[in-house]
């Protein structure tokens, strides 16, 4: 089973770092693989530890994969790590097995302390939507432009009908992202200019 959480970690000069991570679990076992290069990589194999937090808050998913990484921490309560203030819960880990990988290297956790924090007040599809649409983000590069635009469409439809403020605000930053992906990738596309276009290009413009 892979939980769909928010991994924070802290670096060996005590920096805080933040990233959503599907995390897989099987009875005990708590897997975390994060590709490299990666931030939460070096973390966990400089430290062995981690906190895994559990939030409704679509946001923190949308905010990572779209450059907003400030969001309230605490100190965790049982290891040297910190929590996100807002969570519903969290579990904090730490690493007793690796499996090496040049990619993907699996790091295996045992839960050291579980709290939580506020009850879970219900499911909201347009939160699962954002979710999706930021794994569909942090995949751009991979994907043809046909699927990433079918796929948003879809998506759209649950966040029109359910979304809250949050649920909003969050999509709102990942279309942003996405358009500007597609922007990025025409412009790359675009034959450079020849002829005397490029000439004229290349002389000092006068703004009036």
């Amino acid at each position: 089973m892979i939980l769909e959480t928010i991994v924070t970690t802290l670096g060996t000069d005590g920096t805080p770092h933040i990233a959503p991570f599907g995390v897989t679990r099987t009875a005990d076992d708590l897997v975390i693989a994060p590709f490299r290069p990666s931030v939460t990589l070096n973390a966990l194999e400089a430290t062995g530890r981690a906190v895994i937090n559990f939030t409704d808050d679509a946001r923190l998913f949308a905010g990572c994969l779209t450059g907003r990484r400030n969001w309230p921490l605490v100190p965790a309560t049982a290891i040297a790590g910190v929590r996100l203030a807002d969570s519903l819960a969290h579990w904090e880990v730490e690493v007793v097995r690796v499996e090496p990988d040049p990619v993907r290297p699996r790091f295996h956790c045992r839960t050291v302390l579980r709290e939580a924090h506020r009850p879970f007040e219900g499911h909201n599809r347009a939160a699962a939507a954002v979710i999706e649409a930021a794994i569909l983000c942090s995949r751009l590069h991979m994907l043809p432009w046909e699927k990433v635009e079918r796929e948003m469409a879809y998506l759209a439809v649950a966040v029109e009908k359910t979304a809250g403020a949050r649920e909003r605000e969050a999509w709102g930053w990942l279309s942003d992202r996405v358009a500007a992906f597609r922007s990025e990738s025409l412009a790359a596309a675009e034959p450079p200019a020849a002829g005397p276009a490029a000439d004229h290009m290349a002389k000092p413009q006068v703004l009036s």
